[in-house]
C-alpha cells in the first residue's frame, strides 16, 4: 500500500486551499482518490504512520480550517474524524506502544493519546519545543514516562519526568538539583543529558542508566562554549565541543561507558548549520565496519577528510583514485593530495544523501567528493569503495543521488541537478559497469524516489514534473527482471577486512561475505555477511588514552600537565582496593585480546592508609548563594586519602551538623535548607587515623552575586599598606557588605566598599601568607605558542606555574619548597620566579644563605638564557622559558633602605562575606627608574632625585646601567599592570620635559 498527500498552495492568499489523499493498493500501478472518505471540505497538513504498526494511520486537518486528526486502522481503507480543542505541532509516537502518542501543540503544550489519538489529555505546559521524550524501554520501570524540559524564566528550565497520563504536580519528578539552561535536555538511549551555565561557562551533566547526575568530565583546559552529542551507540558517547579557542569548528570527544570521563580524537570538524539552525557537524558513521568512521578536518584552513578504522584512536587522510572516470592518471600523492568527500546529512528521505554506506553489504562507500588539496564545494564527481575505503574508483563525473537495491546487492544511479532527465543507471558489479535505462518518455523533473528499504519487492517510485506548472507524475519501475535466479553458495565470495595491509581492526581479523561482481542473481535477505572472525594480541592502538593522559607522537599515552595520575582516591571510596589506570582504557566494541603481560589494562592495587588531603567543598551548582528555604546540595571531594576509612563531618553554620562514616556516603551530596537570611560559615572536615584536612566555604543566604574578582599583589613590604579591590558580578546597585579576615583574626573587618587597606606587621609563616627576610626574584616569558592554548583563567596559571616550578627544580637540584612561580593575568604569558630561602635558615646565617639565593639565581639565569628550561604543554607541543630580565628590587632586605621584610602572597588572604575568596590588588613600589635623555651621550647623564613612591626614593646614575633603551621599556610594560607605569611616566614628563626613551 502505498498513500500519497497531494495539497494546493495558492500563491495569491499565502496559504493552503485544497488537498487530495492518493492511495494505491499495487505497489502503485493504480491510485485512487480518497476526499469522500476524509470528507470533502477537510483540508488535510500531515500524514503519519505508525512505525510499530503500519496499518495504522493518522491524518492532521488544517488548523486554519478545523482542529481535527483522522485515524485509519486498515492502512487508509477507511478513516474516523476525531476533534480535539487543540492546535498539533508535532507528533511523537511511542517505541513499542502502537496506540500511545504525545503531541505538541502551538501554545507549547503536551498532550498525551493512550488510543491512537480518539482522547487527548494535557501533560504540561511551557514545554521547549523537541525537548519531550518517550521512555525508554528497559531502563524507564514504567513505559508510559516521559522526560520533558520545561521552560520557567528566561534561559533557565527544568527537568520533569512524570507519567504520560499522570503528570500532576504530586507526581512529577525533579531529578536534576536545580534548574537547567533552555533547549538543553537530550535524553537517548542509557544516558539523559542536560547543561547548567553560570558566570558565562557552561557545565554538562549526564545520568547513565537511569542514575544520578554526574559532572561531564573534558579536559581540563577544554573549557567548552557548546556541545553536542552526536551518537550514543554501543554504550559510549560521542560529542561535538566548541572550545573556548574555537569559532567555527568543533572538536571530537569520546566518553567511556557512563559518559562521564572524554577523551580528545578529533580537532577542528568542520560544522554547518541547518535551515532550523541546527549544528550540522561533518561526521559519518560507516555502516556495517565496526569503529570505521570518516570526518571532515580544518587543516591549515582547509577542510579535509580523513577516516578511522579504531574508532577515532588515528586518523588518516583518504587515498585517491590512480585515475579519473575517463581513464587518465591523476598523480595525487599523499599527504600533498587526497580524497575528500562531503558528509552532511540531508532531511529530505526521498534523496540518497552525498554519502551512503548500507550494513548489508559492508565495504561499500558511494560518496560525492574531490581529488586535491581540500574539499570543494563546485568541483564534485562520485567515488566508490568496494574494500573499506583502502582504495577508491571514481565512477560519475557530477553528483548523483545512488541507491542500494536489492540489499545492497545493485546500485541505482540518477543525475542530481534541477534539469530534465529520462535514464537511470544500474549497475550490478560495485560500480564498474554501469547499464543506461530509459524510465519515462518525456523527460522530467524528478524530485525523489520511495523505495521500501530491507524488504523482497523490487518496486521503486519516481516521482517528479514535466514542468513547474505541471501536475505531479509518478512512474513505477520492477527492477526484478534484471536478475534470473535466487544467489546460491557459489555465487558468494569472501574479501578480508584491513586497514592499509593490517588485517587485525579493532581486535580481530574479520573475513567478510558478498556477492561476486556481475552475477545477476537476487540475495538472500538473511544471508550471513560475516565469513569468519579471529581476535588479535592488544596493542596500543586497540585502546584509547584514558581521561588525563594524552596520545604522544610514538603512541603511547602521557599524563597531561594538568593531571595527576597517582590520585586514586574516588577509586578507594567502597573498597579495600582499586584498579589504578595506566592511562589506557580498552575502546568499546574492541574485540582484542592481551598477551600474559596485561601491559594497557588496569591494575588492582591495595588501597594503603593514607591522610586525606585535598579536602575540597562546594555547592552542586558552584553558587555560593541560595534563597531562603531552597534545597541547598553540598558536594565533598577528597583529592587523596584512604576515603574507604575517613569520616566526613560537615557543619552548615547555622548551628547543624552532619557526620558520615566514609565518604562515599555522600557521593550524591549533602543537602540542606537554611530558614533565615544570613552569610554561614560551612566547614567540611575530613578524619582518619592517618591525619585530617578542612575545606571552607561561605554561603549567602539570598545573595544573587555569581562571580567576585579580587586583585592580589605578589610582594608586599612589611609595615607599609597594601590595597586591595574586589569587582562583583554581576554589579549590584544596593550597597553590600564585605568581610576580610586577616592573619587567621575570628574577627573580621567589615566594609560597605570593595577596597580597603590593610598594614601586615607580623612575620612567619601562616595558613595564606608566607613572610620572608628576604628573597630572589626573576622575570619569565615563553614561547609563543603558550599564548594560543592560554585561556586566561586562574586554574590554568596555577597549573603552569606548577609544571614550570617542577622543571625548575629538576634542573637545579633546588627543592620546590623554595620556588614559586606566578603566572601574570592577560597575554602575552608572563610570571615571576620567586626564590626563598631555607626554611630553617637562622638569623645568623642570613648573610651566607643571602648568598645562596645569588647562586641559585645564577643558575637559573644561565639555564633560562640556555633554553634548558623547558615542558610539553601538549604532544608535539613544547614550550621553552625564557628570563625577561630581574626585577627592580633584586634582593629586599630589611638592612636596605626599606624598613621592613618582603611579605611573598602565595594565596589569597581574604574572604569576602558573599561567600567567596578575594585577591587583592596593590601598587608595587619601586627603588629606582632609567631615564635616557636625548644629550645623554653628549654630557654629564643626569641623575634622578626624585623618582619613586614615598621614602622609597634612590639616586642613580644612567651611566652605570647598559641599555636602558630595550633593558626598561619592556620591564615599564610589564608593570603597568598593576597601575605603576601611569605614576612613573607623569614623574619622568615632569622631572625630564625632554626625555625620549623610558
Amino acid at each position: 500500500v502505498i498513500l500519497i498527500l497531494t495539497k494546493l498552495y495558492d500563491f495569491n492568499l499565502g496559504a493552503v486551499t485544497e488537498s487530495s489523499l492518493w492511495r494505491s493498493t499495487d505497489y502503485g500501478s493504480t491510485y485512487i482518490k480518497l476526499n469522500d472518505k476524509v470528507g470533502s471540505r477537510t483540508v488535510l497538513s500531515y500524514l503519519y504512520v505508525c512505525p510499530t504498526n503500519k496499518q495504522k494511520i493518522m491524518m492532521l486537518s488544517d488548523p486554519e480550517v478545523e482542529s481535527a486528526v483522522l485515524i485509519s486502522s486498515d492502512e487508509g481503507a477507511s478513516f474516523e474524524k476525531h476533534p480535539i480543542n487543540f492546535n498539533i505541532l508535532s507528533l511523537l509516537f511511542h517505541p513499542a506502544q502502537e496506540n500511545w502518542i504525545l503531541a505538541y501543540s502551538h501554545d507549547l503544550k503536551l498532550y498525551s493519546s493512550m488510543d491512537f489519538g480518539r482522547k487527548w489529555q494535557l501533560v504540561h505546559d511551557n514545554v521547549m519545543p523537541g525537548r519531550f521524550y518517550w521512555a525508554v524501554m528497559g531502563l524507564d520501570k514504567e513505559s508510559d514516562v516521559v522526560h520533558i524540559e520545561t521552560h520557567i524564566a528566561k534561559g533557565r528550565a527544568q527537568y520533569v519526568k512524570c507519567r504520560a497520563q499522570r503528570c500532576t504536580e504530586g507526581n512529577r519528578q525533579y531529578l536534576f538539583p536545580g534548574h537547567v539552561d533552555t533547549n538543553s535536555l537530550v535524553v537517548q538511549d542509557e544516558y539523559v543529558f542536560t547543561q547548567v551555565t553560570k558566570a558565562g561557562r557552561a557545565s554538562y551533566f549526564v545520568s547513565y542508566m537511569r542514575e544520578s547526575f554526574k559532572r561531564m568530565k573534558l579536559p581540563k583546559y577544554c573549557l567548552p562554549k557548546d556541545m553536542h552529542i552526536i551518537s550514543t551507540d554501543e554504550k559510549q558517547v560521542f560529542a561535538a565541543v566548541q572550545e573556548w579557542n574555537q569559532n567555527n569548528t568543533y572538536s571530537l570527544y569520546i566518553s567511556d561507558s557512563p559518559g562521564v570521563y572524554f577523551t580528545l580524537s578529533l580537532e577542528n570538524l568542520r560544522t554547518s548549520r541547518g535551515p532550523a539552525g541546527n549544528l550540522l557537524v561533518d561526521f559519518y558513521k560507516v555502516e556495517g565496519i565496526n569503529g570505521m568512521y570518516l570526518a571532515n578536518k580544518l587543516v591549515d584552513n582547509h577542510i579535509k577528510t580523513f577516516i578511522t578504522y579504531n574508532k577515532g584512536q588515528t586518523w588518516a587522510l583518504l587515498p585517491a583514485p590512480a585515475s579519473d572516470v575517463a581513464g587518465n592518471n591523476l598523480h595525487c600523492i599523499l599527504p600533498f593530495c587526497s580524497l575528500h568527500l562531503h558528509l552532511e546529512m540531508v532531511e529530505n528521505p526521498y534523496t540518497s544523501g552525498p554519502i551512503t554506506s548500507k550494513k548489508s553489504v559492508p565495504g561499500i562507500i558511494v560518496a560525492t567528493g574531490n581529488i586535491g588539496t581540500e574539499l570543494s564545494s563546485t568541483n564534485r564527481g562520485m567515488f566508490i569503495t568496494s574494500d573499506a575505503g583502502n582504495s577508491w574508483r571514481q565512477i560519475f563525473d557530477e553528483e548523483y543521488n545512488i541507491w542500494f537495491l536489492d540489499n545492497g546487492g545493485a546500485l541505482l544511479a540518477v543525475l542530481h541537478a534541477a534539469t530534465l532527465i529520462r535514464h537511470l543507471w544500474i549497475s550490478l558489479d560495485e560500480g564498474k559497469k554501469w547499464d543506461r535505462h530509459s524510465f519515462s518518455l518525456a523527460p522530467l523533473y524528478v524530485d525523489g524516489v520511495l523505495m521500501e528499504p530491507e524488504s523482497d519487492n523490487h518496486i521503486i517510485t519516481f516521482f517528479g514534473h514535466f514542468s513547474h506548472r505541471s501536475e505531479w507524475q509518478l512512474i513505477k519501475i520492477d527492477y526484478k527482471g534484471l536478475f534470473s535466479r535466487r544467489c546460491m553458495d557459489g555465487d558468494y565470495q569472501t574479501w578480508h577486512l584491513h586497514n592499509k595491509g593490517e588485517l587485525c581492526v579493532m581486535g580481530e581479523k574479520q573475513i567478510f561475505m558478498k556477492r561476486r561482481p556481475g552475477n545477476r542473481c537476487m540475495l538472500a535477505q538473511d544471508y550471513s555477511r560475516i565469513y569468519s572472525s579471529e581476535p588479535c594480541l592488544c596493542t596500543a592502538y586497540d585502546f584509547e588514552c584514558d581521561y588525563g593522559w594524552e596520545r604522544q607522537a610514538d603512541g603511547k599515552c602521557s599524563p597531561a600537565f594538568w593531571f595527576n595520575p597517582n590520585g586514586g582516591a574516588k577509586s578507594c571510596s567502597t573498597s579495600q582496593s582499586f584498579l589504578n589506570s595506566t592511562g589506557y582504557r580498552k575502546v568499546l566494541s574492541n574485540n582484542c585480546k592481551e598477551g600474559g603481560k596485561n601491559v594497557y589494562s588496569p591494575r588492582r592495587q591495595v588501597c594503603r592508609p593514607r591522610p586525606p588531603r585535598g579536602l575540597r567543598l562546594s555547592t552542586s551548582q558552584g553558587e555560593l548563594s541560595a534563597t531562603v528555604g531552597s534545597n541547598v546540595t553540598f558536594m565533598v571531594y577528597l583529592d587523596d586519602g584512604d576515603s574507604l576509612r575517613t569520616s566526613i563531618q560537615l557543619d552548615f553554620g547555622d548551628g547543624i551538623k552532619i557526620t558520615y562514616s566514609n565518604l562515599s556516603r555522600t557521593d550524591d551530596g549533602i543537602k540542606h535548607i537554611y530558614r533565615t537570611t544570613g552569610i554561614y560559615r560551612v566547614t567540611a572536615s575530613a578524619e582518619n587515623s592517618q591525619g585530617s584536612d578542612s575545606s571552607t566555604l561561605f554561603l549567602h543566604i539570598t545573595s544573587p552575586v555569581e562571580r567576585v574578582y579580587l586583585s592580589a599583589p605578589i610582594v608586599a613590604i612589611r609595615g607599609k599598606e597594601a590595597n586591595l579591590t574586589v569587582v562583583v558580578w554581576p554589579s549590584h546597585t544596593r550597597t553590600l557588605t564585605f568581610f576580610w579576615w586577616f592573619d587567621n583574626s575570628s574577627e573580621p573587618i567589615i566594609t560597605l566598599e570593595g577596597s580597603i587597606s590593610y598594614t601586615f606587621h607580623r612575620e612567619g609563616k601562616k595558613q595564606v601568607i608566607t613572610v620572608k627576610e628576604f628573597f630572589r626574584s626573576l622575570l619569565l616569558s615563553f614561547s609563543p605558542a603558550l599564548d594560543e592554548h592560554n585561556p586566561d583563567i586562574p586554574e590554568w596559571r596555577e597549573d603552569i606555574g606548577r609544571v614550570v616550578r617542577t622543571a625548575l627544580s629538576q634542573v637545579s637540584g633546588v627543592s620546590e619548597k623554595q620556588l614559586l612561580v606566578s603566572l601574570y593575568p592577560g597575554l602575552p604569558t608572563t610570571a615571576e620566579l620567586f626564590i626563598l630561602p631555607d626554611e630553617h635558615t637562622s638569623s645568623e646565617h642570613k648573610r651566607r644563605s643571602e648568598e645562596a639565593l645569588e647562586t641559585i639565581s645564577d643558575i637559573f639565569v644561565t639555564a633560562l638564557n640556555q633554553g634548558l628550561i623547558q615542558f610539553e604543554l601538549k604532544a608535539d607541543i613544547r614550550i621553552i622559558v625564557y628570563m625577561t630580565h630581574q626585577t627592580l628590587a633584586p634582593l629586599v632586605d630589611s638592612n636596605t633602605i626599606h624598613s621592613g621584610s618582603a611579605m611573598l602572597m602565595l594565596l589569597t588572604v581574604v574572604f569576602v562575606g558573599l561567600a567567596a575568596f578575594f585577591i587583592y590588588k596593590f601598587k608595587r613600589k619601586f627603588p629606582w627608574i632609567h631615564v635616557q635623555t636625548e644629550d645623554s651621550h653628549e654630557k654629564e647623564p643626569e641623575v634622578i632625585s626624585t623618582v619613586g613612591q614615598n621614602d622609597n626614593m634612590t639616586k642613580v646614575k644612567l651611566s652605570e646601567f647598559p641599555s636602558p633603551k630595550e633593558l626598561m621599556a619592556k620591564d615599564l610594560e610589564t608593570r603597568s599592570r598593576g597601575g605603576i607605569g601611569r605614576n612613573m611616566e607623569r614623574i619622568v614628563t615632569r622631572e625630564f620635559p625632554n626625555c625620549t626613551n623610558v
